[in-house]
């Protein structure tokens, strides 16, 4: 008796141990998430090295590329210095400085440099190759719906899209755009992942919304356009 007692506040105590031990999982999957997203933010950007710096989890890391970036476009944008023409700059002060120091060490009896050989391996082309070809495979699947004319809801996102863009590159020239855009995954992401719970029910409640008004749209606008193949949702 007093064994079977003493078994059975064993085992309860293995399984609060092992509740203890086991960490909570934060990631609600029965929730709404922004995008459909089913994991954690971290693990959205490869929970490697390059999430960790994206979400300042490594600061000293995420700040020197962040304002390695900042740098190159003050360099770029205020200096009005070229891109091809500082790659050239730098390649020529690099070959002169390893040339004159491979003859020079002769004189000097010095040791000379040694460079490694360097190669890109064929199988990192062969996967970056290999994922390029699905987006761009997805991308002429979508091009092709819009020009048959058998979505007109993406139609609409797609030109509402192109649109929204021509106006964002009509503010900003490519450089100035493309630095918003670096700048944006060291401060959204972020954001997102520290306020993400308020985020996602603004989110549901948008979503909401725009199915709502687009349903009124549908009714009352698209489904009065005749068009053969047209999808309805």
């Amino acid at each position: 008796m007093d064994q079977n007692i003493h078994n059975s506040s064993s085992s309860d105590s293995d399984s609060d141990h092992d509740q203890r031990r086991t960490p909570p999982n934060s990631f609600k999957s029965n929730v709404y998430r922004l995008f459909g997203r089913q994991h954690p933010i971290h693990k959205v950007f490869g929970g490697g090295k390059p999430a960790d710096i994206f979400l300042w989890r490594n600061k000293r890391s995420s700040g020197i590329a962040l304002g390695a970036g900042t740098a190159l476009w003050l360099f770029f944008e205020l200096l009005e210095y070229h891109l091809i023409t500082l790659v050239c700059h730098l390649l020529i002060l690099s070959l002169a400085a390893l040339f004159l120091w491979s003859n020079a060490s002769v004189f000097i009896h010095k040791a000379p440099l040694h460079i490694p050989h360097v190669a890109i391996p064929e199988e990192c082309v062969v996967e970056i190759a290999s994922a390029l070809r699905i987006e761009i495979n997805r991308a002429f699947v979508v091009l092709r719906d819009i020009g048959t004319g058998r979505d007109l809801k993406k139609f609409l996102s797609v030109i509402g899209g192109l649109w929204f863009i021509s106006i964002i590159g009509n503010w900003f020239n490519f450089l100035t755009l493309f630095y918003l855009g670096f700048v944006s995954l060291f401060t959204l992401p972020l954001l997102y992942e520290k306020y993400e719970d308020q985020v996602d029910a603004f989110g549901e409640k948008a979503m909401v919304e725009i199915k709502k008004q687009y349903a009124v749209f549908d009714a009352k606008v698209l489904s009065q356009i005749p068009i053969a193949g047209l999808k309805k949702d």
